[in-house]
């Protein structure tokens, strides 16, 4: 048994945590065993409005944005501390409910409390304006403002550290924000508010309403007085949210689906490239955006490379999320299980290959999928042209540079890639010509916060990370001077006043 109790979540809103407006209340499951972890506050229409009025009041009215940048920087550095205080709660809570590997979520919450003292540091460092002279008749400038309430809504493969990768750059900027944290992983969203309330922030800087995307987030986007909204979830929503802000031109940022490709050379490590593929589509269960869920292999290395590959996923370690040793663990909900589970039956339809790890009997009740491979596949087939999002990895076999080019772009999302090679002039060659927001060479999914994180066609719009966010989370706004007496026309002026001189 754990020493940490999960009770009953509810909202949090101006600064007190609050029951629903309805008294409705959603179960949340534990993907390991499929029984109920605790019943959430289901947030409706009126929630998100109460959330909203809160976030605008504390930005107009609020110290929050004119607050002295220095004092506010505190806040976001007390965050970071209380994240570090309670990294351990934060882990075993972020295992219990996405089913993630606890020797993952240790790291994860570690990364969140980077991500306050990195926008911490950001602000006061590279939060800048530009100066532009005009001779000795101008100086314009400018400066970044906030822009005011933040919607943000965040997924459930990693909640607690991608809600933080939003939160920390819209509160360090000077909005305020409404989270809206998926419905199938509450429990560390409520956490989080449970360290800003004692970190002491204004009431209805920061908000968090729980609930479904239908009516919570839609409401959210919809509402008049949210200026941004940051998505971070499939593609298919994410094009429905533009939509539905078109009405109050909201700013949107898109962080969406992926299929990304893992090319490997016959010139490259290959034992690094293995470790790096292994990892990049089985950690995380594989519900990871970047994740390398087409490996495209050199003909001449291709039986090598496969056999190896086949070796290490009958390795892998699936069981308990809580068990330290365990390397993949439960999907999320029994929903997204059969989903990924329809994408194996349909894989052996379209004619590949499946080889699947082993499920432990003890996991039985759970929403277990052993990691599975995929061979014998062309590009063409829908496992290899559609999002899976689960430990399923589909191998293709290709020839040259350029037809692997050809079909690491035959595909409609664009979010990341990886190029095996120990030809430095070809990966540069791969990665300018992949169509990506990101491209890793000889590399597995590292992150630098001070890069632009985004992705291409319909993997998102726009970019966040580093002073990336600041485009987003603020408004630049231009200021002229006039330093000197510029000629200005004047119209309505009699003649002889345009000199200067009135008649007598």
């Amino acid at each position: 048994m754990s020493k940490y109790n999960v009770e009953r979540v509810p909202h949090y809103i101006g600064g007190k945590f609050v029951e629903g407006t309805s008294g409705k209340l959603f179960q949340n499951m534990n993907p390991a065993t499929n029984e109920t972890l605790n019943e959430v506050a289901e947030g409706k229409a009126e929630d998100i409005h109460l959330a909203v009025q809160a976030a605008r009041q504390a930005f107009d009215e609020g110290p929050w944005r004119t607050m002295g940048v220095a004092k506010r920087l505190e806040y976001i550095v007390r965050i970071a501390d209380l994240i570090e205080a309670n990294a351990e709660e934060l882990s075993y809570l972020e295992s219990l409910d996405t089913g993630l590997p606890i020797s993952q979520t240790k790291k994860q919450a570690a990364r969140a409390a980077e991500n306050f003292r990195f926008y911490a540091e950001m602000v006061k460092s590279r939060m800048v304006g530009e100066a532009y002279q005009v001779d000795s008749s101008f100086i314009n400038y400018t400066i970044h403002k906030p822009v005011g309430v933040a919607g943000l809504i965040t997924p459930w493969n990693a909640p607690f550290m991608l809600a933080t990768w939003k939160v920390a750059p819209a509160l360090a900027t000077g909005n305020t924000c409404v989270l809206k944290p998926a419905e199938w992983s509450p429990l560390t969203a409520n956490k989080l508010a449970q360290i800003v309330h004692e970190a002491g922030l204004p009431p209805g800087v920061f908000n968090v309403v729980h609930g479904f995307g239908e009516t919570a987030g839609a409401a959210l986007v919809a509402h008049p007085d949210v200026q941004l909204i940051s998505f971070t979830g499939e593609t298919k929503t994410g094009s429905e949210i533009i939509k539905n802000g078109a009405d109050t031109l909201k700013r949107c940022s898109m962080e969406l689906g992926g299929k990304s490709p893992a090319i490997v050379f016959a010139d490259a490590d290959l034992e690094r490239a293995l470790d790096a593929v292994v990892w990049g589509i089985y950690s995380f269960n594989g519900e990871r955006c970047t994740a390398n869920s087409r490996l495209f292999v050199q003909e001449k290395i291709y039986d090598q490379f496969v056999d190896a590959l086949k070796e290490r996923v009958a390795n892998i370690i699936v069981g308990d999320p809580m068990d330290p040793a365990t390397e993949v663990g439960p999907l999320i909900h029994r929903k997204h299980w059969e989903h990924v589970t329809s994408y194996i039956a349909l894989a052996q339809a379209e004619g590949a290959e499946v080889i699947s790890g082993i499920v432990p009997a003890e996991c039985s009740t759970g929403n277990y999928i052993a990691p599975t491979l995929l061979l014998n596949c062309t590009n063409r087939m829908r496992v290899v042209q559609e999002e899976i999002f689960g430990p399923v990895l589909a191998v293709i076999p290709f020839k040259e540079e350029t037809e692997v080019l050809q079909m690491a772009n035959d595909v409609k999302y664009g979010l990341a890639a990886y190029v095996w090679t120990n030809d430095m002039k070809r990966g540069h060659r791969l990665a300018q010509g992949i169509e990506s927001g990101m491209v890793w060479i000889n590399s597995q999914n590292v992150r630098d916060l001070r890069i632009p994180f985004g992705g291409a066609k319909a993997s998102g719009i726009g970019r966040e990370g580093g002073h990336y966010s600041f485009e987003f989370y603020t408004e630049t706004q231009v200021i002229h001077v006039a330093i000197g007496e510029h000629p200005i026309p004047q119209f309505g002026k009699k003649k002889e006043e345009r000199t200067g001189i009135v008649a007598k």
